[in-house]
């Protein structure tokens, strides 16, 4: 009986390999669309002690598994050239709890949060104790602001803002996939 059911789970598992994106994950997918390109442009906020930061900010958008994924890599250069920050994120549709999701990787923290697309732009937010930061973008005419607050108890302080401008496409990852007949 366990062999039975085994080979029922790997034959299932193949299908839904096979399978590929479903309509509904196509249609929510594609409605991160606006997100994709090279975007550059200042970003500025204020650190943990209360000290004020300005970084040249860029963020790379683009689809990754037949476009059942967008991947998002952000990294922040001082003045130097030095790299202030990096993250690198993935947004995902949840068909069935029918939600995006955006797993985010940054500063040595990881995290798997609601990720919410506005009419001209998303809103995702990360539960911080009893704050949560709440992390809002408006993106239309080739233009990105974001800003980041801090919301406890109804107080809400604004601690980051970025004004990117789209300045390129991108395609994700870098280069042409060698396909499995290349070489033979």
């Amino acid at each position: 009986m366990p062999r039975l059911i085994l080979a029922s789970l790997l034959l299932l598992a193949a299908g839904l390999a096979r399978a590929g994106t479903s309509p509904r994950r196509a249609a929510a997918m594609s409605k991160l669309g606006f997100m994709r390109g090279v975007w550059a442009g200042e970003a500025k906020g204020v650190e943990r002690d209360g000290k004020p930061y300005t970084v040249w900010q860029t963020e790379r958008m683009g689809p990754l598994l037949g476009g059942d994924v967008v991947v998002v890599e952000g990294r922040g250069y001082k003045e130097d050239g030095s790299t202030a920050f990096n993250a690198f994120g993935v947004i995902s549709w949840d068909e069935r709890a029918d939600k995006y999701e955006f797993r985010s990787y940054a500063q040595g923290y990881a995290g798997t949060f609601d990720f919410k697309p506005t009419s001209d732009g998303y809103v995702w937010e990360i539960p911080a104790g009893e704050a949560v930061l709440r992390y809002t973008a408006t993106v239309k005419d080739g233009r990105w602001r974001e800003i980041g607050e801090r919301v406890v108890q109804g107080k809400t302080v604004q601690f980051f803002e970025m004004n990117l401008k789209r300045v390129g496409d991108t395609d994700w990852p870098l280069g042409t996939p060698v396909p499995p007949t290349a070489g033979r």
